[in-house]
């Protein structure tokens, strides 16, 4: 799966995932009014919303992305509704030709992990039938339970071809409190990044490893430090541009070949039409304005990168 991510990023030269983070406050009025209209303002109404929102946002960026990122907590608070809304955006960005990365930030142990990985990557064995619940290509992890958390996802992965983000440096504030503990005068996030490193050797595509991490577009020099310790390691970028992310931030993520990142904006597309910037596109036309947004954030990146 991390050879198709590359492609899509190569075809669409624009190393960016669109977070699917749909908080129902970012869905215009006419869209919520038209969801409520049919289901009332049920769990029902509020998901059909969500995925209505959704669908519209794909329709108007799939041929700019390589990539999406549902975050499975906005469709969670809408209980069996929302993850069924959530297991439909899914499909429909497969469909559409989209790699998708499940933020799902599961990390248990034991078959409690085995169960997540299988139900997000891999398939559930039902009597004689098999079926895949989730079926994203990737999927995000913590590892601070350690290796018992890890290995099962791996396992699913191998046998699946699909991928993993560990986190590694988060990008919100308080990710100090504890992953910049030092640890025999290291920071702990660099022993979790070196131990990427060695899982992904084990797990290689063409160029790149299927175990990837994720570290914040806010803490550039750490950034830069991983990005040595993990050189066949994909990183995930959050943190870029509602959270203070910028396209200079982000060079020492790459690699020398121009790959080896790709960045994640979530409000700051699906919501562009509230930002002053994208207002003349209004309500209505929501989806154009994240589309301009899309266009506007791989000119930041690309300009950063040429120079």
């Amino acid at each position: 799966m991390i050879n198709k991510l590359i492609e899509k990023i190569k075809a669409t030269n624009a190393p960016i995932v669109v977070g699917l983070d749909p908080m129902l406050s970012y869905v215009p009025e006419h869209v919520q009014k038209k969801a409520f209209a049919e289901y009332g303002e049920t769990l029902e109404g509020a998901a059909e919303a969500i995925w209505q929102f959704n669908k519209a946002i794909v329709d108007a960026t799939y041929d700019l992305i390589p990539a999406v990122k549902p975050q499975v907590a906005m469709y969670e608070q809408f209980g069996v509704p929302g993850m069924a809304a959530y297991e439909k955006t899914v499909s429909y960005c497969q469909e559409k030709g989209l790699v998708v990365i499940g933020d799902v930030k599961r990390g248990d142990i034991g078959s409690t992990s085995e169960a997540y990985a299988v139900g997000h990557l891999g398939h559930v064995q039902v009597g004689s039938k098999s079926y895949a619940g989730f079926h994203e290509d990737f999927a995000t992890v913590n590892p601070y339970l350690g290796s018992d958390g890890v290995k099962p996802f791996i396992k699913v992965c191998k046998e699946e071809k699909k991928g993993l983000f560990i986190l590694v440096k988060t990008s919100n504030p308080s990710s100090g409190e504890f992953q910049d503990r030092l640890i025999d005068g290291r920071p702990l996030y660099e022993w979790v990044g070196e131990q990427v490193a060695v899982w992904g050797e084990e797990h290689m595509g063409d160029s790149y490893s299927y175990i990837g991490a994720v570290v914040g577009a806010t803490y550039p020099k750490m950034g830069k430090v991983l990005r040595s310790i993990m050189p066949k390691a994909y990183i995930l970028v959050p943190g870029y541009g509602a959270q203070g992310g910028q396209g200079k931030d982000l060079v020492h993520f790459f690699n020398e070949d121009g790959l080896g990142a790709i960045v994640n904006s979530s409000r700051g597309i699906i919501a562009a039409y509230k930002q002053e910037k994208y207002a003349s596109f209004g309500a209505e036309n929501f989806a154009d304005a994240s589309r301009q947004a899309v266009v506007d954030m791989v000119t930041d990146i690309s300009t950063a990168l040429e120079k």
